[in-house]
């Protein structure tokens, strides 16, 4: 490749990268946004109380299992192998049950994240909307989650936080 050949090769290369230097960049903490947000706090309440309820039929099932083994403990000696034997198999069952209720509850895609999921999305949409109606009118090339994990941001620039923009946006005041 001849010399002015290379020259017009790097300066196209540079006209296109130059977009990519001159982008806008910012940052929010969705958690900061979110603990502000006085919706948040009801829902939180709410999963709270939803989440007390199912903790305590799961500790009432915990207890019938404890209950029937101090029984059987206590019994042993006056049963017979085969009466013993179906007092076993009976928490064995419970003990099951309750597993199967834990899970159904609150292991993955349980009962517990689903509705949480159903109680923050409303919530999730109002303040992304609110996210990309600032990142437009402040013309950024992207903004990061400082919350977000894992997070690969080690410092931040005060002046790149755009939290209180978003804040500003949903129409929630700062009172810090």
């Amino acid at each position: 490749m001849n010399k002015p050949l290379k020259i017009v090769f790097l300066l196209l290369l540079m006209l296109q990268a130059a977009p990519l230097v001159a982008q806008k960049l910012g940052y929010i903490d969705t958690e900061y946004i979110l603990n502000k947000h006085p919706d948040y706090k009801v829902i939180q309440q709410e999963l709270e109380n939803i989440s007390a309820e199912w903790k305590k039929e799961a500790q009432n099932l915990d207890k019938e299992i404890k209950e029937l083994s101090v029984q059987l403990k206590a019994e042993e000696v006056l049963l017979t192998e085969e009466m013993y034997q179906q007092r076993l198999e009976d928490i064995k069952l419970k003990q099951k049950e309750s597993q199967e209720f834990n899970s159904r509850i609150f292991g993955i895609d349980g009962q517990y994240f689903q509705k949480q999921a159903e109680l923050m999305q409303p919530l999730q949409s109002k303040i992304y909307d609110a996210i990309e109606r600032v990142s437009r009118r402040n013309n950024l090339g992207m903004l990061y989650d400082k919350a977000a994990a894992p997070s690969a941001i080690i410092w931040t620039d005060p002046r790149h936080d755009y939290s209180e923009f978003v804040l500003e946006e949903l129409g929630i005041e700062d009172n810090k």
